[in-house]
């Protein structure tokens, strides 16, 4: 009778065993490899998606890519340019016909290497909201950067006939740097605007935060805070406040996020922000991925128009949402 009895809990064990393996390879057969012949991959890799910005981005990707039933890969190398190059060597892996990328730095050696192996399997590129630099990428999806600079400082001069300027960068991405250049060729020439300090924040509050209290803490004075974005411009105001600056600090951003739009609309804490769409980037980038995958002729360059918004304007925008 044990004999017996130790031989069905044998059996049931197993059953189990082998019912678990089974599973296993399902699963693995369902996410490792096409379901449907002619189904098309795509690799995503953006600086950080410490940034709603790039999920509002990747969301309408990720639409169309499910529209299609296709493979969508999307990874955060978390501003680390060493993780970015191992992801795009992931996707080569992988075989995927596209690869987007948002760099972490424009001119990364390391991604740069890793995306020319990519071109050299017949791997398309596409870069997003910055551009590469070192390699030519099949289509480059920007807003209008420089234009975006240039509506911050017009906003700026004529609402103030002097100004004491922080500038907060970003100066590993294209994109950044023409934003400040639209900005500082607008005032050029004009000795009653200077800049009076410059800091690096990466584009992330938590960054801009420290650096701008140091700049504070350090004694010089400033009222107007000009920041590559609007995650930098929060960090910016959090500073301000914290270290309660009797005088009016007039704060400017870049994005139209809706934390920016919300403090336009209900507060005097921020001057203006220049309103990008991640949306309409990321309707452009999925139309180029089909283009491109389809081997059909895309533009080199798409620029997304950007337009400033200012307490005198949010009333025309959702302050609930992206644009």
């Amino acid at each position: 009778m044990r004999l017996h009895l130790d031989y069905k809990k044998a059996f049931v064990l197993l059953v189990g065993i082998m019912s678990v393996l089974m599973i296993g390879l399902i699963y693995i057969r369902g996410t490792a490899s096409p379901a449907v012949a002619g189904q098309k991959k795509i690799g995503v890799t953006y600086m950080t998606m410490n940034n709603d910005f790039y999920k509002i981005l990747n969301a309408e990707i990720k639409k169309s890519v499910s529209e299609h039933d296709d493979i969508l890969y999307v990874r955060d190398p978390e501003l680390d340019e060493g993780k970015q190059s191992e992801q795009i060597a992931y996707f080569i892996e992988q075989k995927v016909d596209v690869i987007v990328i948002n760099p972490v730095k424009s001119d990364s050696k390391p991604v740069i290497g890793t995306l020319k192996k990519a071109q050299k399997k017949g791997i398309k590129i596409v870069a997003v909201d910055t551009q590469l630099q070192g390699i030519k990428a099949d289509s480059t999806i920007v807003s209008d950067n420089y234009q975006a600079g240039v509506l911050n400082a017009q906003n700026m001069m004529a609402v103030l006939k002097q100004a004491d300027i922080l500038l907060l960068e970003h100066s590993n991405t294209v994109s950044a740097t023409e934003r400040i250049k639209g900005f500082l060729d607008t005032i050029d020439g004009r000795a009653n605007y200077r800049v009076v300090a410059r800091k690096d924040t990466l584009g992330q509050t938590e960054v801009g935060l420290p650096e701008v209290r140091e700049v504070i803490e350090q004694g010089i004075s400033f009222n107007v805070v000009m920041a590559l974005n609007d995650r930098s411009a929060l960090g910016a105001l959090a500073a301000v406040k914290e270290t309660k600056l009797s005088e009016k600090v007039y704060i400017y951003g870049i994005d139209g996020s809706p934390d920016m739009k919300n403090l336009l609309a209900g507060t005097d804490d921020v001057q203006a922000t220049v309103a990008q769409s991640p949306i309409e980037m990321g309707e452009k980038t999925a139309e180029v991925i089909y283009l491109l995958a389809a081997n059909k002729a895309v533009k080199q360059k798409y620029t997304i128009p950007v337009e400033l918004i200012s307490k005198e304007t949010i009333g025309q925008y959702d302050i609930t949402g992206w644009q």
